[in-house]
């Protein structure tokens, strides 16, 4: 694997989210890498506004490390690795929705289908 420089940080205000925060300011204190928050709003997450996600992101955030915000619609997955591609992120750090293994077969979860479909590693967070 080469040298991690830019890892995006998939948000939604969940506890896998906010443990996925964490983790990844971890490994970007370690690495020295930037990081790139994204929100994607969609119909399951409509009531949460992204400012009070990223408030409480930015309060975690040290000061000597670059992080930057971004605020997408759409299909969550597809946000996610378009904005993976944009950035020219080098790992993905998400966190998992926790779903049953009858529920998740279902309906599929974000995380599984971002795992699927990336041409980055993914770390999935629960």
């Amino acid at each position: 694997m080469s040298k991690i420089k830019k890892i995006l940080v998939p948000v939604d205000g969940s506890v896998n989210g906010c443990k996925a925060v964490d983790e990844a300011i971890f490994f970007a204190q370690k690495c020295n890498a930037d990081l790139d928050f994204v929100y994607v709003a969609s119909n399951i997450n409509k009531d949460i506004p992204s400012h009070i996600v990223f408030d409480r992101i930015w309060e975690k955030v040290p000061q000597d490390l670059k992080a930057a915000k971004h605020v997408e619609t759409g299909n969550i997955s597809k946000a996610i690795l378009r904005i993976a591609a944009a950035e020219k992120s080098d790992m993905i750090i998400m966190g998992s929705r926790g779903l049953g293994l009858f529920k998740g077969a279902l309906i599929g979860s974000v995380s599984q289908k971002v795992v699927e479909e990336s041409s980055i590693p993914v770390m999935v967070v629960k």
